[in-house]
């Protein structure tokens, strides 16, 4: 069997025998300081000097990693973790680990069969990334859900490929198409938004009633919504300040910073809004001194509702009204395209939703910006000759 040295002190390739040639390369981890090998097997000698020369190549610019026991499973964990670490909102974090654990069962239940979870991190190609997100959809989820799984595949590839445990982002080459039709959330249409807020009228809670016009009339978040105090509504200039969030992590209420920096902002209450806020207010004084009154949160007393507590709410108000499904995103969609179509600028409508910036409010709502925009045209046939004036 004799060997034949490539170009690289570490690269070889030989006879085998049997008519096999392989390619081999050797190098010394910088990180560990150990020897590694990696070896190709090859039909023909030409096909052996070709592979060892995208070895030496690949090596080179730090493509080739030493081989690890690392699971997707155990890498997703650590990733978790160091979201933790890194402050993300509790309520982000709950997200990110039930998308994963869509695609990683194991997340959840370590006995859980799990093809992609328990395959070696360095091993995985897109073709398993794309099976894991098959299995997604074929357990009947939602076309957004298994569009959310997939970025959350890649965002975890993409950290592994920054700490160069792989050479590529297997997720990267999948691709998902949504039907026609699919939407991100639903805006209801002011005939539905009348039936909803004649449902909660005739509702038994006055503060949930409260709240549900609150956000259809302002695009808060739930999270933003359930964590204002009466302190936080300055009635007498006919504002709203936004400043902390209440959200379920690990099934525990928590209070957290904003989405965004943009999230902490004030928000201008419409007339009718300010009237209910006000009346509210004085019944509250009634049996309350002032100071009690602004110690209260608006929906739950001394404490926070429950965040499910306004979903379950919700469903049975809109199913009461005829309205089917709506889910209480789809109030915050509801304001900020209403808004559009009454050509709100965009930048106000942005300040308005704590959008880290316009553009983000551009992406979500370019289809509805472009219809706007066909009926906004320069005639200079009307600027130039305008028509004469009918006489009375």
């Amino acid at each position: 069997m004799s060997k034949r040295r490539g170009k690289g002190g570490g690269s070889v390739f030989y006879h085998e025998g049997k008519g096999k040639w392989v390619a081999q390369l050797t190098w010394i981890d910088p990180a560990t300081g150990r020897k590694v090998k990696r070896e190709k097997h090859c039909e023909t000698r030409k096909e052996a000097e070709r592979a060892l020369a995208d070895m030496v190549a690949a090596q080179a610019k730090g493509l080739l990693t030493d081989p690890s026991r690392l699971t997707t499973r155990d890498f997703a964990l650590d990733y978790l973790k160091r979201l933790e670490r890194e402050g993300l909102r509790p309520n982000s974090i709950r997200l990110a680990r039930e998308e994963l654990a869509h695609a990683l069962p194991s997340l959840k239940d370590p006995k859980a069969h799990d093809p992609l979870g328990r395959m070696r991190l360095q091993e995985v190609k897109p073709v398993h990334v794309r099976a894991a997100v098959d299995r997604v959809a074929e357990a009947g989820y939602a076309p957004r859900t298994v569009n959310r799984v997939l970025m959350r595949l890649k965002a975890l590839f993409r950290e592994a490929l920054r700490l160069e445990l792989v050479a590529r982002n297997p997720a990267e080459a999948v691709r998902l198409r949504l039907p026609k039709g699919e939407k991100t959330a639903r805006a209801l249409e002011p005939q539905e938004v009348a039936r909803l807020l004649e449902a909660a009228e005739a509702s038994r809670s006055k503060d949930m009633a409260l709240l549900l016009r609150l956000m259809l009339e302002t695009g808060l978040r739930r999270g933003e919504a359930l964590a204002l105090q009466w302190r936080d509504i300055d009635l007498e200039a006919g504002e709203l300040t936004v400043w902390r969030s209440w959200t379920k992590a690990r099934g525990k209420g928590a209070f957290s910073e904003p989405k965004t920096p943009t999230a902490k902002r004030k928000v201008p209450l419409p007339r009718g809004l300010l009237l209910r806020l006000k009346a509210r207010r004085e019944e509250l004084l009634e049996r309350l001194t002032p100071e009690e009154v602004d110690g209260l949160f608006l929906v739950g007393g001394v404490k926070p509702v429950d965040p499910d507590a306004f979903n379950h709410y919700l469903r049975r108000l809109a199913e009461r009204a005829g309205l089917g499904r709506v889910r209480v995103h789809d109030l915050r969609h509801t304001w900020a395209t209403l808004a559009l179509s009454r050509g709100v600028p965009l930048e106000v409508v942005s300040e308005r939703l704590g959008h880290a910036s316009p553009t983000i409010t551009l992406n979500v709502y370019r289809h509805l910006l472009e219809e706007e925009r066909r009926g906004w045209v320069l005639d200079l046939e009307e600027l130039l000759y305008p028509a004469p004036r009918a006489q009375a």
